[in-house]
């Protein structure tokens, strides 16, 4: 028998001694005795552990022990869910049986080789394939079929080349242009933005083919880019003569009678909006009562008194799920003459409405609470900004307002600020993620952005309605309802436990973050320091997403055991449906929607949210895209938000958009990626990027259609002096400096196609 015959015969042997039920982990010495063998075979005994090791069959543990490795049988299953691509063109497959909440350990890995021709959104058979090693469940699928596409219609640049014709699809959804065949059949010229028809959708082993069914215009025309997106996301800014007809009929029924409601048109009341808002679906009316106690009024549009159940405008309003609000337009829930004029609680003219009267004591403790139909009559329509502006001096606004109207403006006040004093004490968590506004010309063309700030104004209206959604939710509950809440669950133990390393890498002190009040302390002490858009950015990115359901299972930001959507049914479905709910218990009829049904819609209108959410940060994005592209090599202070092997992802402070600083322009020394710390640090001491350094940036690349920025650090970089690195003497040339390596300079493409999964 040669050597290598006796090596696969004593491997085999190994393998049967170390598997076996009755084996105690010991050192190869030791098993060389159990086998029998003599010292001579101790070198083949471990070239064959070495190849077992490799081969997963066997593990060295503690002292050199050798530790069998019984990996459980491989369990394949066959389930149905959504697919996710990864810009690197593998993807995730989110179970169908998954709550909307439950976290990404449910997500089934599914490999580019293993994909198919799925795309995001489809939903989808897989067959799982799990595993259990190391105590570690594994769970990797194979796309069977695709059961139902997400969408066949997408939008991107036309060109056409040697001959042939392809369409680059905008963002990052495929990695390749897909051709398209007779584009002359609709005059498409090259650098046109079209909508495709995919008739055979892209694989990793075939091109995709599409069809051009729609030209939006020559691409960066004014209002093309808009147009783009409305179309990816499937956004009708119509509605059907049907749905119109309905809402015509609604108007020519309607007199203003006010019939058996109560009667509040006496009542003094107000509302306070946007500037440019056109829907007003909330007004407030406030009595301080002989005891000291608080009567406070929230009045909601009465939109299911003109929107009737399974008529064409409910079918329409329930398959929209929102309004969407773009920068320089609405694609509203309702056609307009519903949403802006007949439900809308404009001032001066009667309208109907859900109150909820609360009674509260001094402190704004809740006592009690009321629901009715009812009438009222606004006194004024606030701006946000004239509310600041009286609250900032209240006796220059004396004789401009009725008495009654500044008294009631001003106690407004009292008591929305001792409400969010208790409410946030109470272990309420408050995120300071301002919102970006694009400032538009009359042209609608960009002119610049800021960051919306909460002012004042904006926190009493909103604890006003966080009041009222929490007080008809708990008298659903108390009543034993089933009904639509936002659900919103805790954070798992995981993501607690890396956002206290996260935080701790920052070089803040804090206990465990499974506490709220810890934290709510941890974001308190980083107000207005560098490192408090990442410290809010992680603790977001810590939390569940907050969906629509009829579990009973809290909401965890907010601190409250019950929580529904009552006060927007102008733009929410959800909300509509709790006042259909309330009118039906007044009636004294009993609700028949089952838990299975309100989970089919709860999910429908949570998917519905996330569209609206997703197309309008990707309006904005690519607004601000526009603006820079007008100005490469433009400047502007920043703050790096993300740290990854690629490079630094900052935002800029005067102007809120996110590049890229790849990598390989950092050209002064040879940075790391330290993952512990989140940052890039060099060589050469005091050379560090870490989270929420300040930063000076130049604009040196844009792409809007696959939506990226590029940045480049200003020379200095905006560093502390004492950071910035030595010059070189002549003729050196420092490690890392001129011209990037081809690693370097192709990182930032494989970056992209990976996506960019950001630290926070």
């Amino acid at each position: 028998m040669d050597r290598g015959e006796f090596r696969a015969q004593l491997q085999q042997r190994v393998v049967t001694h170390i598997q076996a039920s009755d084996y105690q982990p010991v050192k190869p010495r030791v098993i060389l005795k159990q086998l029998g063998l003599d010292t001579d075979h101790r070198a083949d005994l471990k070239r064959v552990l070495k190849r077992l090791v490799k081969q997963g069959q066997v593990a060295y543990g503690p002292d050199h022990l050798v530790l069998p490795v019984r990996a459980e049988p491989q369990q394949r299953t066959s389930v149905t869910g959504v697919f996710r691509r990864a810009a690197g063109g593998y993807g995730f497959v989110r179970p169908q049986t998954a709550q909307p909440e439950a976290s990404r350990e449910s997500d089934i890995f599914v490999p580019l080789r293993r994909s198919g021709d799925a795309a995001s959104g489809d939903r989808v058979r897989v067959t799982v394939t799990t595993r259990t090693q190391h105590g570690e469940v594994r769970r990797t699928g194979r796309i069977l079929e695709v059961l139902e596409r997400q969408t066949h219609t997408f939008v991107g640049v036309y060109r056409e080349r040697q001959g042939a014709a392809h369409v680059r699809v905008d963002g990052n959804l495929f990695p390749d242009p897909v051709p398209v065949g007779d584009p002359g059949a609709k005059g498409a010229q090259s650098g046109d933005k079209v909508v495709i028809e995919m008739v055979r959708f892209p694989s990793h082993w075939q091109a995709g083919e599409g069809v051009v069914v729609e030209i939006l215009g020559a691409r960066g025309a004014p209002g093309v880019e808009t147009l783009s997106i409305l179309r990816e996301f499937g956004l009708d800014e119509t509605f059907s003569d049907a749905v119109l007809a309905s809402a015509r009929e609604q108007a020519e029924r309607f007199d203003e009678a006010i019939g058996d409601r109560v009667d509040l048109t006496q009542l003094t009341v107000v509302t306070i909006d946007p500037a440019d808002a056109r829907d007003f679906d909330d007004a407030i009316s406030l009595e301080r009562l002989a005891d000291g106690h608080w009567r406070l009024g929230i009045h909601i549009a009465d939109v299911a008194h003109f929107v009737p159940v399974d008529s064409p405008l409910d079918q329409e309003a329930r398959l929209r799920g929102t309004s969407v609000y773009l920068a320089d337009r609405v694609v509203p829930m309702l056609p307009e003459i519903i949403s802006n004029n007949l439900a809308s609680l404009q001032p001066e003219r009667v309208r109907y409405a859900r109150t909820v009267f609360v009674e509260l004591d001094a402190e704004g403790v809740r006592l009690a609470s009321e629901v009715h139909r009812s009438a009222i009559c606004s006194d004024r329509r606030f701006t946000y900004e004239e509310v600041d502006d009286f609250l900032a001096d209240r006796s220059a606004w004396s004789s401009r307002l009725q008495p009654a109207v500044h008294r009631l403006v001003g106690e407004m006040h009292e008591l929305g600020m001792r409400l969010r004093r208790r409410r946030l004490e109470q272990g309420a968590i408050e995120l300071t993620l301002p919102e970006i506004k694009i400032d538009l010309d009359r042209q609608g063309n960009m002119t610049g952005a800021h960051l919306l700030q909460q002012t004042a104004s904006h926190q009493l209206i909103e604890e006003f309605m966080l009041v009222a959604n929490q007080a008809v939710a708990e008298q659903l509950a108390d009543d034993q309802q089933l009904f639509l809440r936002r659900v919103h669950p805790p954070p798992t133990p995981r993501k607690l436990h890396a956002l206290t390393r996260f935080v701790r890498s920052l070089g803040i002190e804090c206990d465990s973050l499974e506490s709220r009040f810890e934290i709510k302390r941890v974001i308190a002490s980083v107000q207005q320091q560098p490192t408090q858009h990442p410290v809010n950015m992680a603790v977001l990115r810590s939390m569940q997403k907050a969906v629509y359901g009829p579990q009973d299972e809290g909401h965890y930001a907010l601190h409250s055991r019950h929580y529904t959507h009552f006060t927007s049914p102008i733009r929410r479905f959800p909300d509509l449906v709790v006042h259909r709910l309330l009118d039906a218990l007044a009636a004294g009829q009993t609700p028949d929607r089952t838990f299975p049904q309100l989970a089919e819609l709860g999910g429908h209108c949570s998917d519905r949210e996330q569209r609206a959410e997703a197309a309008e940060r990707q309006h904005t994005k690519v607004k601000l895209l526009q603006f820079f592209s007008q100005r490469i090599g433009s400047t502007l202070p920043g703050v790096i938000t993300g740290v990854e092997k690629v490079g630094l992802f900052v935002q800029g402070l005067t102007l809120p958009a996110e590049g890229l600083v790849p990598i390989g322009t950092l050209v002064d020394d040879h940075y790391r990626f330290e993952p512990d710390s989140y940052s890039l640090v060099g060589y050469r001491e005091g050379n560090a990027f870490r989270l929420g350094d300040r930063v000076e940036v130049s604009v040196v690349h844009v792409d809007i259609d696959r939506r990226e920025l590029d940045f480049r650090l200003v020379e200095g970089g905006g560093r502390p002096a004492a950071a910035r690195p030595r010059r070189p003497k002549s003729g050196s040339r420092p490690r890392g400096s001129g011209k990037p390596s081809r690693g370097a300079r192709t990182g930032r493409a494989r970056s992209r196609r990976k996506g960019r999964k950001r630290t926070r």
